[in-house]
């Protein structure tokens, strides 16, 4: 039985007991709203990420109440806020939402960045942070506290589960990643799990957010990769417009160097139409996971907005599913109660099996390996199948690479 099967089996037991454990709660039990403030980079290089998780969150909060809105009887009120991708924005956002508008938990943000700068509030004030789409591995690392738990997937999980994929033995990688947290942080988890696997990493360009001329940069990476023996490869990891199609217009097929990539939106995928051999690990793509949610989800994104969800779609409808989940096992909005009640939460969601750790709050997420394909009449390259990596597994290798250090 595969992995992604045995997801499957357990998807109808996971949303039984979710369902049946909202239909026996009370309606009466309480009257005040439950406040959500969903702080996002709406205004930035990651709009297209906030507008996805301000509608997968309405959308997990509908699947997760069955369409009534009310969690415990509480009508659920969804306070949306712009951090515009500023940090000292967002601790003041965060801090608003918990103290003028009396939210009960807060879900955010976009930017590894924004995200970063809000936890020390969360910590301060005691207030439950639910951190979706940002994925720098310091969120649940060494800046985490007790109060951040993240449902989406971490920078470490997906360079990982892309060097277990890119990284075969005696091959020759270099890096390309933005120059902030999240990718530098992704590239030496990237790096080490590439030199663990016997392949060298040999080059590591980081570059602004908003860079578009990518001409200087690709041709020295050529320069180091041309003349190695063997595979070769570019390891593009890019939040927002990616540079590659750029790259691949500069031919580094000539050279013999393949591209590889991460996760995109639909929307940023469409750059990767046309490239040949071109690979790359994602934790969702709408055709890829088997289950109610996933099904669901699919199928009233398209009902309501005439397209498919995205990456970041699915990571807050999955942020979603866990609040009212926690909510519902903590019997109200006490804050230690509702850490608590994350703390080794286990549920099937739009990305598959997801398990927090108590440990850290970071939710154990799959990854699919995929090449990506040009379908006619579909505007983005659809990624095909390779193969799965479960959670467990990446975690287990992240274990032990923390232990030999």
């Amino acid at each position: 039985m595969t992995g992604i099967t045995k997801r499957c089996v357990r998807t109808a037991r996971s949303s039984v007991f979710l369902l049946a454990a909202i239909c026996c709660v009370s309606s009466a039990a309480f009257a005040e709203d439950f406040k959500i403030a969903l702080i996002t980079s709406t205004t930035g290089a990651f709009e297209a990420y906030a507008k996805q998780a301000r509608i997968g969150l309405q959308l997990g909060l509908e699947y997760a109440t069955q369409g009534t809105m009310k969690v415990n009887g509480r009508p659920i009120v969804v306070i949306q806020k712009d951090d515009q991708l500023k940090p000292d924005r967002a601790r003041a956002l965060i801090e608003e939402s918990f103290q003028d508008d009396k939210a009960d938990i807060a879900v955010g943000s976009t930017s590894s960045a924004t995200t970063l700068a809000m936890m020390p509030v969360a910590e301060e004030l005691k207030k439950p942070l639910v951190v979706d789409v940002a994925g720098a591995d310091s969120i649940t690392g060494d800046k985490w506290n007790r109060y951040v738990v993240r449902t989406g997937r971490t920078v470490g999980q997906e360079a990982v589960a892309s060097a277990s994929l890119l990284a075969p033995k005696d091959s020759f990688l270099a890096v390309l990643a933005q120059d902030y947290v999240f990718g530098r942080e992704s590239a030496q988890v990237f790096k080490s799990a590439a030199t663990k696997a016997g392949a060298t990493v040999v080059a590591e360009e980081f570059l602004p957010i908003n860079t578009t001329d990518f001409t200087g940069v690709a041709q020295r990476v050529f320069d180091v990769l041309k003349d190695r023996p063997g595979k070769k490869i570019l390891w593009v990891n890019w939040v927002g417009t990616s540079p590659i199609a750029k790259i691949n217009a500069m031919d580094p097929a000539r050279y013999g160097i393949e591209l590889a990539t991460t996760a995109a939106p639909l929307q940023g995928m469409a750059a990767y139409k046309g490239i040949p051999n071109l690979m790359g690990v994602t934790p969702y793509y709408y055709e890829v996971i088997k289950n109610i949610e996933n099904e669901w989800l699919v199928a009233e994104h398209k009902k309501r907005f005439n397209s498919p969800p995205d990456v970041g779609t699915a990571f807050a409808f999955d942020a979603a599913l866990a609040i009212v989940n926690a909510v519902i096992k903590s019997g109200g909005s006490d804050s230690e109660k509702l850490v608590a009640a994350f703390e080794g939460m286990s549920f099937e969601g739009s990305t598959g099996q997801l398990t927090i750790r108590k440990e850290n709050h970071q939710a154990l997420h799959d990854f699919y390996g995929v090449t990506y394909t040009t379908v006619p009449g579909v505007e983005w390259a659809v990624p095909k199948l390779v193969k799965a990596f479960g959670g467990d597994e990446l975690n287990s290798v992240l274990n032990s690479m923390a232990k030999s250090k």
